[in-house]
């Protein structure tokens, strides 16, 4: 993929104006000299000159700040470009520059429906192979829709590609044929394109509603294509760490003559995000504009579908070396949960303390540093804790199964399972979904399960376990952490 000036900083300068607000997981520590948050998560330390501007937009809380000079906006550049702040741009009305893309494949009423909601757009329709092409070709011609087909079935991202080839205008839509964009999702999604370094924004992609049976309320509660209530930056190690090319919205410019790898069937648009991420672009989240789609409802397709999604983990891993491992723990945080699981607290007390001072030492140039250390260690814990459950369900599902069925026996068992579980128990406590607790778990554990079962299945295809292997950080990496002072604009300190 070709991106044309996605690592010359200079070309990507605020505009006058641009309103930012600190995002609401940003911590600010000892008077606004420490910031911990971001996307991954960083240690930042400010210089002088940044204090005020910092003040300001702590002060200013949601209804953020548009920065008024050269340094407040160089600051809030960095900001943004580590996800330590949010953009606030104001929704604008059209006439809006973009072409609509759908990639079709049969589902001509589906199609009928995603053509009526981008009414009063230009749209091209790609036809990848239908075996029927009359129904498809009759829906476009009704729809005053451009309509372009492949001879053979070749896949969503050269289905897209090809749509794509064919844009003259300088954004396009991205819309699946069963996706229905809400009124008014232009007016949210564009402004953020006033940020020069935005390559994409995705909306927040829900399941059409009305429906009541089971699948349904847990589809409302947990589809796969929904990434949240929180806007975000979208980069590995965030949240979220890639969004769906259902609905997306990009700057032609960004992209090349063939974004999007079309030897994917599946995973393409994950590999299009990490590359424009790597390429210098940012990809912006924004769930104020909605999208509905029609999700699969019967369980067997459910699961075939969540199955499908992990196939996808080998090709990725193959070509983003290291993103994909399934837990990133920390090699002491694997020793104080291993000794809090045989029952042994007081040694994971000591453990951990050690871990701290440690940390502590790497980070005494930090006004807050012993008690950051702390805070980083009981976080990382914790964060360790669920990940590694979260593996034991999906990508180490034979694992977790063997632990939940040992639980009688085995204290060690018993804790891999609360690990498990427990995520599980806090997320609908905190989401309180339409499904009772007993079948949310049940179906939350058969879904994580279809989709390890994928990711198993292709690694044994492709005879790679990169997949299935966790990324275990040594003791030695405390010795990266080094916190710069920085003057006008914050750096990163390679925290781990």
């Amino acid at each position: 993929m070709n991106v044309s000036g996605g690592g010359d900083r200079r070309s990507f300068a605020l505009p006058p104006g641009f309103r930012i607000a600190l995002d609401p997981r940003t911590s600010l520590r000892s008077g606004g000299r420490v910031a911990t948050g971001g996307v991954p998560w960083k240690v930042v330390r400010f210089g002088d000159a940044a204090l005020p501007h910092l003040a300001a937009l702590h002060r200013a809380g949601s209804r953020g700040l548009a920065g008024d000079s050269a340094v407040a906006r160089a600051l809030a550049r960095r900001l943004l470009d580590h996800g330590l702040a949010l953009p606030l741009p104001a929704p604008r009305p059209g006439p809006h520059d973009v072409t609509v893309v759908i990639p079709a494949f049969g589902r001509a009423d589906e199609l009928d429906a995603s053509l009526a909601a981008v009414k009063g757009l230009p749209v091209i329709v790609v036809d990848d192979g239908s075996p029927d092409p009359g129904p498809l070709r009759r829906a476009a011609a009704a729809h005053d829709a451009r309509l372009v087909r492949h001879d053979r079935n070749r896949g969503p991202a050269a289905a897209r590609n090809t749509g794509l080839r064919l844009v003259e205008t300088p954004f396009a839509a991205l819309v699946d044929s069963d996706c229905r964009p809400a009124p008014g999702w232009l007016d949210v999604l564009m402004p953020h394109f006033d940020d020069p370094r935005v390559a994409a924004v995705a909306p927040r992609v829900l399941p059409r509603p009305g429906d009541t049976r089971l699948m349904a309320r847990y589809e409302a509660a947990r589809s796969a294509l929904d990434m949240g209530r929180r806007p975000a930056l979208v980069r590995p190690g965030g949240r979220p760490g890639f969004v769906p090319t259902a609905t997306l919205l990009v700057r032609v410019a960004a992209l090349g003559d063939s974004p999007f790898d079309e030897r994917l069937r599946l995973g393409e648009d994950v590999d299009l995000v990490w590359r424009l991420g790597d390429q210098g672009w940012n990809v912006r989240y924004e769930p104020a504009a909605e999208v509905f789609h029609t999700p699969r409802l019967r369980p067997a397709d459910w699961a075939r579908r969540r199955h499908q999604y992990g196939t996808s983990a080998a090709d990725l891993a193959r070509r983003h070396p290291g993103r994909l491992a399934p837990a990133r723990p920390s090699l002491w945080n694997l020793a104080v949960l291993g000794l809090l699981a045989r029952g042994r607290p007081a040694p994971a007390a000591a453990c951990a303390g050690l871990a701290t001072a440690l940390l502590a030492g790497r980070l005494s140039r930090l006004p807050s540093g012993r008690s950051l250390a702390a805070t980083v260690v009981a976080k990382g814990a914790v964060a360790d804790a669920a990940s590694l459950g979260h593996a034991l369900r999906r990508e180490w599902w034979p694992a977790g199964l063997l632990a939940v069925a040992a639980c009688p026996r085995s204290r060690t068992a018993r804790a891999a399972a609360l690990a498990m579980i427990a995520p599980i128990g806090l997320e609908w406590l905190r989401e309180r979904p339409a499904v009772d607790p007993v079948r949310y778990t049940a179906l939350r554990l058969a879904e994580d399960v279809a989709y390890g079962s994928g990711v198993t299945a292709a690694s044994l295809r492709s005879r790679s376990a990169a997949p299935l292997l966790p990324d275990v950080r040594l003791p030695g990496a405390l010795s990266s952490v080094r916190p710069r002072r920085t003057t006008g604009t914050p750096s990163r300190s390679a925290m781990n």
